[in-house]
């Protein structure tokens, strides 16, 4: 193999996941004949994004993800006709469940929100809720919104679809190379320096998701956001659980819930949420463990808050626990843009546990500006200097970030 000493590109791409993959997809598609080279160092969509839940929300109270989400879904119908593959998407629909005062006057500024979007959103009886989703408690006195329109997918699939079309539109994508740190001269960044050797770029994207900080810091920047640990679990199949049941937000409970070919699969917030300095994780994330009982000692410390809307959840077997990384922040914004001090870094980093849904618009937004255009979105509240100078690896950051996902009521 020729390892290559030094070479040229328009744009460097740290990081094969989702929002990485995305980015080269729509910087390819925008701006034929310049060069994008995507590293990843393991294989693509194999950390964060293969292990999402995958909810492609359209519809949340934070309405500046909203566009980016509408994005993907646009996307999507693309990519399927440019790939003549279809990505199987559940349009199952969302049901919201309120039990509580706040929780009801909640649902109800969200359902005004859909309207503000032209989204399809009604209030459906407690008989419907339960002809729709039979192990679903209900009654009459909570409120139940239902948006029709919102899906899942399949979440590894819809990364490697946008790799695969930016590769057919010129995209580079190297796997298996690492990047070691981040090129600079003065305060421009001007490429990366590889196990394969020095690339310098117009352009550098750091999309590393948990690994992000790390490199961030090597060029003097704390990234304000933190690893916090997502986890859910599936259950055995069982005809409680419908294929084409919708999915189901329980603010009350701090829980989500979706159908999974035939078996159900939930997620709870925990009373702690666990979160570690970036410096901590593996190069390989397989090889980190991220509960030595498959979280079931944080589940039986919220079991009883899911088992009122979900009462079967105690007789149920839980076949599969899944857990992985998602950017955490303080706020439950995303946390991304132009990296300041820094000419030509960019970070894409940040995604909340929204990172699938807003994948598309995200993609979209950084291909423009780093190709020196208006971002189409709005970022104000995403703004990577909104916390002031943080210290990304410290114990209080951490603990902020973690308990921001603690906290957190929507899906």
């Amino acid at each position: 193999m020729v390892i290559n000493t030094s070479e040229k590109a328009d744009v460097v791409v740290i990081g094969g996941g989702i929002f990485g993959c995305a980015i080269a997809y729509y910087y390819t598609r925008n701006n034929p004949g310049k060069k994008i080279i995507l590293l990843e160092r393991n294989e693509i969509c194999n950390a964060a994004t293969s292990h999402a839940a995958a909810l492609l929300t359209r519809i949340r109270a934070k309405k500046d993800f909203i566009p980016l989400s509408l994005e993907t879904y646009r996307v999507i119908a693309e990519m399927e006709k440019q790939l003549n593959e279809t990505l199987d998407v559940k349009r199952v629909g969302v049901l919201h469940v309120a039990a509580s005062e706040s929780t009801i006057a909640d649902l109800d500024s969200l359902m005004k929100i859909a309207a503000t979007f032209s989204e399809p959103a009604t209030y459906l009886q407690a008989e419907k809720v339960q002809a729709k989703i039979p192990w679903l408690k209900t009654q009459d006195e909570w409120k139940f919104g239902f948006m029709p329109q919102e899906s899942y997918c399949d979440p590894y699939l819809l990364g490697t679809f946008f790799a695969r079309c930016a590769k057919l539109q010129g995209a580079e994508i190297r796997q298996g190379v690492e990047v070691t740190n981040i090129l600079m001269e003065d305060n421009i960044a001007v490429g990366v320096a590889t196990s394969d050797g020095n690339i310098y770029a117009g352009a550098v994207v750091i999309a590393a998701g948990a690994w992000s900080p790390v490199l961030a810091m090597e060029v003097g920047i704390g990234l304000p956001m933190a690893p916090v640990r997502s986890q859910y679990w599936i259950t055995e199949r069982s005809k409680l659980f419908p294929v084409d049941s919708p999915i189901v937000i329980l603010p009350d409970a701090q829980a989500y819930a979706r159908p999974e070919s035939g078996s159900l699969l939930f997620g709870i917030r925990e009373l702690k949420s666990f979160s570690t300095s970036p410096a901590n994780i593996p190069q390989n994330i397989n090889e980190f463990s991220f509960s030595d009982d498959k979280g079931t000692g944080d589940l039986a410390a919220v079991i009883d808050k899911l088992a009122r809307f979900f009462p079967m959840v105690y007789d149920t077997g839980l076949k599969y626990y899944i857990a992985g990384f998602s950017g955490y922040t303080p706020d439950n914004y995303l946390s991304m843009g132009i990296v300041p001090g820094v000419k030509n870094l960019f970070a894409a980093t940040g995604c909340v546990g929204a990172g699938i849904s807003v994948a598309g618009g995200v993609g979209l937004a950084f291909a423009e500006m780093i190709a020196g255009k208006p971002n189409p979105y709005d970022f104000t509240n995403f703004n990577l200097e909104r916390f002031g100078k943080i210290d990304p690896f410290s114990n209080a950051w951490l603990d902020k970030c973690a308990m921001a996902r603690s906290q957190k009521r929507s899906g």
